[in-house]
């Protein structure tokens, strides 16, 4: 693995995949049919959490090399999450580079490996507003809420959910 051709030949096969196999609470496809790269993902809010209903847009872009390093997955809906930034950026521990974390965090197993694939990297992002991670927050405030304010978080999360199914 590595030339960019692979990568395309990797991304063209999950593609078709997911066309041929759609999975539960997600759909995917390119941004741009021109750039197998850049895909587009709706994320349908998980039931029974405060996010059920919502229909989140993000956009995944892989980089040249992939899969020896991961894609990165920004939120272009608005949402309200301890492990979003606020610029929508998602920051879970499989899409962080491969190897030993700097900070002490992660165990190098719980980042990226080769092995992930859209589905699994999708299938994490739901998981992840199943059940926030607080302990290394991308958005402090959202955090804070989480533990502190559940009702104000509640409450962001259902305009968030609102806004989302606005833009259908």
């Amino acid at each position: 693995m590595g030339s960019p051709s692979q990568a395309s030949l990797l991304l063209q096969k999950q593609l078709k995949d997911l066309c041929k196999n759609p999975v539960d609470g997600f759909s995917a496809g390119l941004v741009n049919e021109s750039n197998l790269f850049e895909w587009s993902v709706t994320v349908i809010g998980p039931p029974d959490t405060l996010y059920e209903g919502g229909f989140f847009n993000a956009i995944m872009t892989f980089p040249q090399n992939y899969p020896n390093s991961p894609p990165t997955v920004r939120f272009t809906s608005e949402v309200w999450h301890p492990n979003v930034y606020p610029n929508g950026k998602v920051c879970i521990s499989i899409l962080h580079p491969p190897g030993d974390d700097p900070n002490g965090y992660e165990l190098a197993s719980e980042r990226w490996t080769p092995v992930h694939t859209v589905e699994s990297i999708v299938l994490s992002i739901i998981s992840m507003l199943s059940s926030p991670n607080d302990e290394s927050p991308a958005n402090v405030e959202a955090a804070k809420e989480w533990r502190d304010r559940r009702d104000d978080f509640r409450k962001k999360v259902g305009r968030c959910v609102r806004k989302s199914q606005e833009s259908i």
